[in-house]
């Protein structure tokens, strides 16, 4: 297993995707519902200052006043954010990027920011299945099953232009990369391939997709391959191939099963004195005894009235 692990592949060739420009930090935020109850109180507040200020005679200082605050109150209101379990909110103001609340619940940020959402959940991306010529040019049918997430929110939005759409197209590129860097098969050659060495396969691939999604600020969870086959035109043909090599495969071991069972037979009948055999009597009974244990066929025993040679 060690010389397969070291034997050199085109897949672990490292993929050189650029160095992400912004990266995740923390945004300032408050709590949310203080805020409210302060922006409900401001509120009250300023419309009673503002209905209220000619009959009590406050005139213009007292519209002022209940103007001021009702403009606190709607700035406190603005700022109210909602943040869901398993979201982030991306916050931005005037166009650059402030910081990440990831803390749920009503929270209270810069009510001139602009926030936006984004998923922080697990998710999985299957990919169709793809038709592709393994490392032998075989056709061969392959597809996948990604488990992801993001980890750094701003290089999820501001690295790439959609990172969902990124994640399953770089996924893609990488299911093709690793389908025709091997062989379905090794038939028997030192090396890895597809069908025998899936774990290897499976930990190649999701180094490949990590390596690739890595400026998007996607984490890969796991991936694993969930169709893999020849491809319909040859596959009649590659299943008649494998069947020839487990009947030879069985045919060998039926052979050396035979071989001992003789010469334990031989054996026995010299330690135990049953017979005495010539040189040619014991290859005419090794014959029939390799024709009888090797034989795909039952023997039809044939009963000889005459001496032992006759």
């Amino acid at each position: 297993m060690a010389e397969l692990a070291n034997t050199p592949t085109t897949a672990e060739t490292s993929v050189e995707m650029p160095a992400p420009t912004v990266q995740e930090r923390p945004a300032f935020h408050l709590p949310g519902l203080p805020m409210f109850g302060a922006a409900v109180v401001l509120g009250l507040a300023g419309t009673a200052l503002l209905i209220g200020s000619v009959p009590w005679g406050l005139g213009i200082v007292g519209m002022v006043l209940g103007g001021v605050l009702v403009l606190l109150a709607a700035l406190a209101g603005a700022g109210l954010t909602p943040v869901n379990p398993g979201e982030a909110r991306v916050l931005q103001f005037l166009g650059r990027y402030t910081g990440t609340v990831h803390t749920d619940g009503l929270r209270w940020v810069n009510p001139f920011t602009t926030r936006r959402r984004v998923s922080t959940r697990i998710r999985n991306h299957e990919s169709a299945v793809m038709k592709v010529n393994d490392a032998d040019g075989n056709p061969i049918e392959i597809a996948a099953v990604v488990v992801w997430q993001v980890a750094d929110t701003a290089q999820a939005l501001f690295s790439v232009d959609d990172f969902v759409e990124f994640v399953q197209t770089q996924t893609e590129t990488a299911v093709r990369h690793v389908a025709t860097s091997y062989p379905y098969d090794s038939h028997g050659e030192p090396g890895l391939s597809l069908r025998e060495n899936a774990d290897e396969i499976t930990e190649k691939l999701s180094a490949e997709i990590t390596a690739r999604v890595r400026p998007a600020g996607v984490r890969i969870i796991e991936s694993r391959l969930t169709h893999l086959a020849y491809a319909p035109e040859i596959a009649q043909a590659m299943l008649q191939r494998q069947q020839a090599s487990a009947v030879v495969a069985a045919r060998q071991r039926i052979v050396e099963g035979a071989v001992g069972m003789v010469e334990l037979a031989l054996q026995r009948l010299a330690e135990q004195d049953v017979v005495d055999l010539d040189e040619e009597r014991k290859a005419a009974m090794v014959s029939n005894l390799l024709v009888v244990l090797c034989g795909d066929r039952s023997t039809q025993p044939v009963v000889n009235t005459g001496s032992l040679y006759h």
